[in-house]
């Protein structure tokens, strides 16, 4: 009887006859009422009692999966009359429905309250009690299709509803930490059991070949296609939910052992390599079998399942064709609706996929190959509403795009491969407004809505991360090719920022291995750069659509531990002048900025912040109210005393600039105490942290005498470092620091007597002199710290008694011979000094 309500009520459309609707309903109604899945779970709890030994209850076994995974289809399909199953990227694309307040709707596949709680019960059943972990395991060895498929179909159900169940059935342990890796879906679990299904379901449809299963048991499979669908659909749910996860190894579900590698990815590929009886129809179990093999090889971050998988994968034309294929195409007896494989996956999202992981393993070869075929025009019209979408109200809309959140992911993945195809292919994609706009429309707030509330694979918290991270990457390439080919040092902070976004990107290979496009992309960045911050197609809402502004909102709706490549994509963007007053006013707005900079935020996303805050401060001294309003202080006097030398050393550098143009925080950094911590990293153990604590010393000390007393106790430090075998321009930062301390008073020269700082600059003048008189090589000179030493001394002859420790000294002799050296610069400098210090 539920089979049959299930069939009439997919045979029934919404707007016929409603006494046929409602006599189904109280049907359904009833089953609920009446206690009738608990008394279905009691029959696979008994079954699977009574199968451990002995054989009779299968058939008890088998009807109870049959009987609900009937109710649960004929409540799905009921709920589907209400609310039609539509993928995020459909519904945000839909005209009809842009003008809804989407807070208050969940366009989430409903299976209804009731259908969820069957759902629950069962998937709790099935994971605390181990009868019905025995009858279910025993429907799924029996070769019976209709119960095979009930049972298939009732596993992507509880799969879909519970982050355990893929675990499970690939029998790892409860308690496997996510970032450990086991050999998974081995002999004991149910994953060989599905594979020997699909294997059965290829051979079934080859009318020629005999169909064995592992056991050597003949089986022929009446429908195999919709057992092929659901099955691999099954590996889907599994593999998807540990991406979502962070598991990231297909050897969850293919085992450690390479045999049982090839022969799983094989049987997929069988499915949509075979021509299925010389029909070229593009069947829904071949999008299936796709779907499967790329959510599993998705699960390998690198290229240990490459030379298996590669050669599995079919051709860009024929990827493409299949991309290309109409919905009425489609054979739709196995297809629920429209592009949409199940509520959950879409028709092209295996093809997409397959594409990604072509074009990843496949590099710029591989990416020129599918730019010829055209097929990064394509995805982008998918992904911008250029193909075909009926819509007819809220209930009536069709999805022809096929691509549900985790394909949307996979087709922006592809789009950022295919940039390393070429410099036409860059100017193409990257330089077009429209194309801009189309892949930052995915991290609008509207659609991060409908993602967020999306239930299941690629929805959620999760999906909404994967998406922002996907499309930061792609907004980001030329930013990383740029970065990857610098060699040369730079002032920017950010030169080295956001280095989390270069791994593994493809911009970042472009500088190695071809120039032409890393030329085409630097002569168009500033181009690029103008298009990111705004879109020309509505000028009353420019600030609100540029992706500076809607990057920084991404921000803020992601968890702390999730913000990574945001930050790094905003540390990239802010060191472009045309970039960085957006992106440095938003992300200093202070509710923002404390809570990345907190000691709860990963510390990637900590370290981009203040190389943020160090490249504005440097910038601009207009930054500086925004800094000071940020309230920032105490959390940098925090970091000056951290375990993490780096994040020390980005401390130092973001206060040394944050006194760069002005004495503005002078006051401030007295009143909270930051000097002290400041003189103390002087003597840090880790060098680039003392080089930058110079730094800071020496720009606290440059504007006025205000905090000349504070920074009295740093003279010793200073002085030691010049006495040190320390690196060049540490050196050159202690004597720039010296300098300034005694530029704006003589507060301080007693000290600079007393302490030995004097003599320790002359030392260092003794030590350059050789090679500033004989330069082994032209910028010998120029690499040393002679210059801003000699700059220091020239600074400390203004003050009588310093000049009185110049001329004393037995070093200073020294001064008169660097008056003969070849750099005019260094003969000028040794010149004035000996000069003023004989005035004395």
């Amino acid at each position: 009887m539920l089979n049959q309500v299930s069939s009439a009520l997919k045979a029934t459309d919404v707007s016929g006859p409603t006494d046929t609707i409602d006599t189904l309903k109280k049907i359904l109604d009833h089953a609920k009422t009446s206690g009738l899945v608990d008394h279905l779970c009691m029959c696979l709890a008994t079954a699977g009692t009574g199968l451990t030994s002995s054989p009779s209850f299968q058939r008890s076994a088998s009807e109870g999966c049959k009987a609900l995974c009937f109710l649960i289809d004929a409540l799905e399909n009921m709920s589907n009359k209400v609310k039609p199953w539509i993928f995020p990227l459909t519904l945000h694309q839909s005209h009809s429905l842009v003008r809804l307040d989407i807070k208050e709707l969940d366009w989430s596949p409903d299976t209804g309250t009731d259908c969820k709680k069957i759902i629950e019960v069962l998937t709790g059943m099935f994971l605390k009690s181990k009868p019905v972990f025995v009858a279910i395991y025993y429907c799924l060895r029996q070769r019976n299709e209709a119960v095979l498929l009930a049972t298939i179909q009732l596993l992507v159900r509880c799969c879909t509803h519970s982050t355990k169940m893929p675990s499970v059935l690939c029998g790892l342990p409860s308690s496997l930490p996510v970032t450990t890796v086991v050999s998974g879906g081995e002999d004991s679990s149910f994953i060989p059991e599905i594979f020997s299904i699909i294997s059965l379901c290829g051979f079934s449809m080859n009318k020629d070949s005999p169909s064995v299963d592992a056991k050597g048991l003949t089986c022929k499979f009446t429908n195999p296609h919709e057992l092929a669908l659901q099955s691999c659909l099954l590996l889907t749910a599994i593999a998807q939910s540990f991406k979502s996860a962070g598991r990231s190894s297909s050897s969850f579900i293919l085992t450690t052992s390479s045999r049982n590698q090839q022969s799983r990815l094989s049987s997929l590929a069988h499915l949509f390599s075979c021509k299925d009886g010389g029909a070229s129809l593009f069947k829904s179990h071949c999008a299936s079998a796709m779907l499967a093999f790329a959510s599993i090889v998705y699960l390998d971050p690198g290229a240990s399942l490459s030379d298996i998988a590669m050669p599995l994968v079919p051709c860009t034309t024929t990827l493409y064709e299949h991309l290309k294929i109409h919905h009425k195409e489609v054979d739709e007896s196995n297809c629920s609706t429209d592009c949409m494989l199940s509520q959950w996956h879409g028709l092209r999202d295996g093809c997409v996929g397959l594409l990604e992981y072509k074009l990843k393993q496949g590099g710029p070869l591989a990416a020129q190959q599918v730019c010829a075929s055209g097929l990064p025009q394509f995805l982008l019209d998918l992904l911008g509403n250029n193909v075909h979408v009926q819509n007819q109200g809220t209930n009536h809309v069709k999805d022809y795009i096929g691509l549900s959140p985790f394909g949307v992911v996979w087709a922006v993945s592809s789009l950022s491969f295919c940039l390393s195809g070429g410099a036409l292919t860059f100017r193409q994609i990257l330089l077009r407004n429209e194309h801009v706009k189309c892949i930052s429309d995915l991290v609008s707030d509207a659609h991060l809505k409908l993602l967020k509330s999306w239930f299941g694979s690629g929805g959620g918290k999760n999906g909404v991360r994967d998406t922002i991270n996907v499309v930061i990457d792609f907004l980001a390439f030329p930013f990383v090719a740029i970065q990857s080919a610098s060699s040369l040092p730079s002032a920017t902070a950010s030169l080295s920022s956001g280095f989390l976004l270069n791994v593994g990107s493809p911009g970042a290979r472009v500088c190695r291995e071809d120039s032409n496009t890393l030329k085409a992309i630097q002569e168009s960045v500033d181009k690029y750069t103008a298009i990111l911050v705004e879109f020309l197609t509505s000028m009353a809402m420019r600030l609100q659509a540029g992706v500076p502004t809607r990057v920084l909102r991404c921000a803020d709706g992601l968890e702390l531990k999730d913000t990574g490549r945001v930050v790094a994509f905003l540390a990239k963007m802010v060191s472009y002048e045309r970039l960085t007053i957006l992106v440095g006013k938003g992300i200093l707005e202070t509710n923002r900025i404390r809570r990345l900079i907190d000691g709860s935020s990963p510390r990637d996303v900590i370290l981009n912040v203040l190389m943020i805050v160090s490249d504005l401060a440097r910038f601009d001294k207009g930054f500086y109210e925004y800094i000071d309003k940020a309230n920032i202080l105490t959390r940098l006097k925090e970091l000056l005393i951290c375990e993490d030398h780096t994040l020390r050393e980005k401390a130092c550098s973001a206060i040394g600039n944050m006194c760069r143009h002005s004495s503005y925080f002078y006051n401030s950094l007295s009143r909270h105490g930051i000097i002290g911590h400041l003189i103390d990293r002087c003597a840090d153990p880790d060098k680039p942290t003392r080089k930058y604590a110079c730094f800071a010393i020496g720009n606290a000390a440059f504007h006025n005498e205000l905090l000349y007393e504070e920074l009295r106790r740093s003279i010793p430090q200073l002085t030691k470092l010049l006495l040190s075998p320390e690196e060049d321009k540490i050196k050159a930062n202690a004597a720039g620091a010296l300098s300034n301390l005694v530029r704006n008073s003589s507060k301080l020269c007693e000290d600079m007597v007393t302490k030995g700082a004097i003599q320790a600059l002359l030392q260092v003048v003794s030590e350059c002199s050789v090679a500033a008189l004989n330069p082994p090589r032209k910028d010998a000179i120029n690499e040393s710290p002679l210059k801003i030493v000699l700059f220091a001394l020239g600074k400390m002859c203004a003050h009588s008694s310093c000049r009185q420790c110049i001329c004393s000294s037995e070093l200073f002799p020294v001064m008169g011979q660097l008056r003969q050296s070849p750099d005019t610069n260094i003969a000028k400098y040794a010149a004035s000094i000996y000069r003023k210090a004989n005035e004395v």
